[in-house]
């Protein structure tokens, strides 16, 4: 049956690749790449970079930032549309030198009022300002000199600011009613490459011809694609139909043991967690929403387990501040807190239950005041890795009385749920902040003005949880306006004090991050002697590095 599945997965792949290939032969041809990044089922079109459920492509092959910060590495930010800034001493005004002679995708020229232009629009609307920028002031001195004012000190958002921000035409946007809500459909961006045309399943990417780096990009079409499953992804990766893919594939050593032309890279800095709904006051309903029974899944957990079960023994140990362990061990003030046990404590779980009022039914089910302790966490069809953890944390919570009930649903269902908080359990990941700063794992993922009621929508990577807590709210705040450390691991100190208590979002591991290669056309790709880019296929920023570094074999 399984070979069954994996041919017909392959055949569907097949069917989908020939009703959207190139019309033309030759050089153009080859040079068209084939991406999966994770999307399956129907994709819908959103090309705006400002909204949570845009399409991946839109932050860094169509539009760019003044600066990319390369989290695979301590290299320090590589300039794009930018090319010097500064702040002044008290950290509320910052200064930025636009690069010269770059031209928008449809000719026009780019200037530093495009740069104002775009934080000024941030400003006046803050459905589109995903980290809470605290803009005041956003105006072009000249052509080349943009300078930003903030009513806050400002130096820990310096990385949101310059790295992770799209830069916008104002000729195109400045006619955009609601710059939150607009799809965008025909993206002008200075990336190095434009979109070609689109549909529910594929959609092409076509090299920008007005590209400011000189020579770049060598390929000429990238092609995303829609697969359903994790047979089809290795199905299309094995027959050669995809070239760049970041897939949990089980048993990938022996899959790739007969391919010469595939290769793979690990580069692990995503903590795999349970995104919980935890705030009743902001909507959320449903036994996690107390504080207890977020304990007792934490405690409960079998992550030796999990790991041999889901992860391949790829994983890594997590750290419940979600941190990096290894990565930014100087950042954790609790030594007890650098990772978590691999083991579960299932008495102390089954005290936290007991003594916040939870009781065993005759089916072993926990019940409190009418209501059974059943929790629905949801993933994305597909997630093989995902859906295995799942089921695994099934049996393990059961132990402790707690029903885990698993859902799939297609990654737009899954995406939306989350960022409405409509949902109880969702797994997910968190990492790769603006840098390695703490302050870019904890503003967004816990701070109260990234979230929105359910129903409403959280900013763009931010609040899932709906957390809102004042004490980790002015931490976070205080860290922000300053550029001495030893202030920050002060407050990130009483920040990790609270969310390891309150745990939102549960860590599980540090989930591997596979990405493989196909390299009979294409060559150039990230290596780990030579992590030039985070490789992975989803990365927003990185992905329009690699494809302006890639080259077609001749």
């Amino acid at each position: 049956m399984p070979h069954l599945r994996r041919a017909a997965a392959l055949v569907a792949v097949t069917l989908i690749l020939a009703a959207c290939s190139d019309s033309g032969t030759g050089k153009a041809a080859d040079s068209t790449i084939t991406i999966f990044n994770g999307a399956n089922g129907t994709i819908v079109e959103n090309w705006n970079p400002f909204s949570p459920t845009q399409l991946q492509p839109a932050q860094g092959p169509i539009y760019e930032a003044l600066y990319w910060y390369n989290v695979a590495t301590e290299a320090a930010p590589q300039p794009m549309l930018g090319t010097d800034y500064g702040w002044n001493a008290d950290g509320t005004e910052l200064t930025i030198t636009t690069r010269e002679g770059v031209q928008w995708s449809d000719g026009q020229p780019f200037s530093a009022k495009d740069v104002a232009f775009t934080f000024d629009l941030i400003k006046r609307n803050k459905a589109i300002n995903a980290t809470g920028l605290t803009l005041t002031g956003s105006v072009a001195k000249d052509d080349k000199t943009a300078v930003l004012t903030f009513a806050k000190k400002s130096f820990t958002n310096e990385a949101a600011i310059i790295g992770h921000t799209p830069i916008i035409p104002e000729h195109v946007w400045s006619t955009i009613g609601d710059p939150a809500k607009t799809i965008n459909q025909n993206p002008v961006g200075t990336g190095p490459f434009k979109l070609k045309s689109f549909s529910s399943q594929s959609y092409l990417l076509e090299k920008n011809p007005n590209y400011w780096q000189p020579g770049k990009p060598k390929i000429q079409n990238v092609r995303y694609l829609s697969l359903a499953t994790a047979d089809a992804a290795s199905a299309a990766l094995t027959a050669g139909q995809v070239d760049w893919m970041s897939s949990f594939l089980p048993g990938l050593e022996q899959l790739l043991q007969n391919h010469k032309e595939l290769s793979y890279v690990n580069t692990p800095v995503l903590t795999a967690s349970i995104f919980t709904c935890a705030n009743a006051a902001l909507g959320c309903s449903g036994p996690q929403t107390e504080t207890a029974v977020r304990q007792a899944i934490y405690h409960a957990l079998n992550r030796d387990q999990l790991n041999k079960l889901a992860g391949g023994g790829f994983a890594g140990t997590a750290s419940p501040t979600l941190l990096l362990p290894e990565r930014d061990r100087k950042w954790i003030s609790d030594p007890s807190q650098v990772t978590i046990p691999g083991t579960p404590d299932v008495a102390r779980a089954n005290q936290i239950l007991d003594d916040a009022g939870w009781v065993r039914g005759g089916d072993g089910i926990r019940t409190k005041e009418g209501q059974k302790l059943t929790l629905t966490v949801q993933s994305v069809t597909g997630w093989s890795d995902f859906i295995s953890l799942n089921d695994a944390m099934a049996q393990q919570l059961k132990e402790v009385g707690i029903e885990l009930k698993p859902t799939q649903l297609s990654w737009n269902e899954w995406n939306n749920n989350q960022v409405q908080g409509r949902y109880q359990l969702s797994l997910d990941s968190i990492g790769l902040g603006a840098n390695a700063n703490p302050y870019h794992t904890y503003q967004p993922k816990y701070a109260t003005v990234t979230t929105a009621k359910v129903g409403e929508t959280a900013s763009t990577s931010g609040n899932y949880s709906r957390y809102s807590n004042p004490v980790v709210d002015r931490a976070v705040e205080i860290a922000a306006g300053t550029n001495d450390e030893a202030v920050q691991q002060e407050q990130y100190t009483i920040i990790q004090k609270e969310i390891t208590r309150d745990l939102p979002y549960i860590p599980i591991y540090v989930n591997s991050l596979l990405t493989e290669f196909n390299t009979s056309r294409a060559t150039g790709w990230p290596t780990d002697e030579n992590k030039y880019a985070l490789p992975a296929s989803w990365k927003v920023w990185d992905n329009g590095i690699v494809l302006a570094t890639i080259e077609p074999v001749e």
